[in-house]
């Protein structure tokens, strides 16, 4: 059993190992029992291929155009998978043996996750409606710029981030399918919400993994998850842009399209980080110290005020159009 007034991060990572493999095959599917890209759209070995696509192209005509903006810039973020999956094998102290549970969480993690943007890019390709060049530019863009998510490479700090934008993109997800619902796509609205039931389980994954680390060393931890809150968690895709397009400004549009549908909103993230200070009890934490216990009065007050900034917000109008939209 690991001493936790003495314990290292490397020291706790390396003590999770057995719960982290038990969290594979509670959070992640195998192969076999998972769906597939294929499975969800139409099949050009069939002969019936080009009714079904005559079909989503129809269906997918009266998508509205923030939904639409709000879906590729989800492709994006998804198609950049091959910068998540590096940031996550540069965290200090992570064992890097590739039998072990982390390495084989890593992989299998990554392999879930490439499918969503398989799926939503096959998707958007069909429906017509996008200029796919655009689009595939910007995923370059987003790969070659990477991003900068604050977390110091420190196991605990990303373990925060991961649970609060892992949970991010469940209800982004989860919401785009019951607007494509609502608009009359029930093939994409089905879609999303595969991608977002996915998200749900590797929310819960990491919140577990931070949840063990607050047992091992509680102070440490709780001082890791004040400082991401104080830099404020940004979405992985805030580098995202357009050919021709400053970075950053792209991003800006996206998330304004998002609060004008409800996909994404202010109030989302408040209420985040409300369930993360529930789920990590972190009203009834026990040795912290003063700095702990001042990080932890921070976190605890940060809903509230968070909330009254939210209620002053304006929802932003539409005055942007997207180089990836072509109708």
């Amino acid at each position: 059993m690991i001493t936790p007034a003495l314990a290292s991060r490397g020291e706790v990572i390396k003590w999770m190992e057995d719960f982290v493999g038990e969290k594979i095959s509670e959070f992640l599917k195998t192969v076999e029992d998972s769906w597939q890209p294929a499975d969800l759209l139409p099949d050009a070995t069939m002969e019936n291929f080009f009714d079904e696509v005559k079909e989503l192209r129809e269906r997918a005509r009266d998508l509205s155009y923030d939904l639409l903006a709000v879906l590729v810039g989800d492709t994006i973020t998804e198609e950049a998978l091959p910068t998540y999956e590096s940031w996550l094998m540069t965290i200090d102290g992570l064992p890097k043996d590739p039998s072990g549970p982390w390495m084989v969480w890593n992989r299998a993690w990554t392999a879930e996750e490439n499918r969503h943007g398989d799926v939503l890019n096959r998707y958007l390709y069909l429906s017509g409606r996008i200029n796919m060049r655009e689009m595939e530019a910007s995923t370059q863009y987003l790969i070659a710029d990477g991003f900068d998510l604050q977390t110091d490479n420190d196991p605990y700090r990303s373990f925060v981030y991961t649970s609060f934008q892992e949970t991010a993109t469940n209800i982004s997800h989860r919401r785009v399918a019951q607007l494509a619902k609502k608009q009359g796509d029930t093939q994409l609205a089905k879609l999303c919400g595969h991608v977002a039931a996915d998200e749900a389980r590797h929310a819960k994954a990491y919140k577990s993994f931070v949840g063990k680390i607050f047992e091992a060393d509680p102070n440490e931890m709780m001082l890791a998850f004040e400082d991401m809150m104080r830099k404020k968690i940004v979405m992985p895709a805030h580098y995202m842009r357009e050919l021709g397009v400053d970075l950053g400004k792209t991003f800006g549009h996206f998330t304004d399209a998002a609060q004008r549908l409800g996909v994404y909103t202010s109030a989302d993230y408040t209420d985040i980080l409300d369930g993360l200070i529930k789920e990590w009890k972190i009203e009834a934490l026990t040795g912290l110290d003063e700095a702990g216990e001042r990080a932890r009065d921070y976190v605890m007050a940060l809903p509230a005020r968070l909330k009254r900034v939210a209620e002053r917000m304006k929802v932003p109008e539409l005055e942007y159009k997207f180089r990836w939209i072509a109708s």
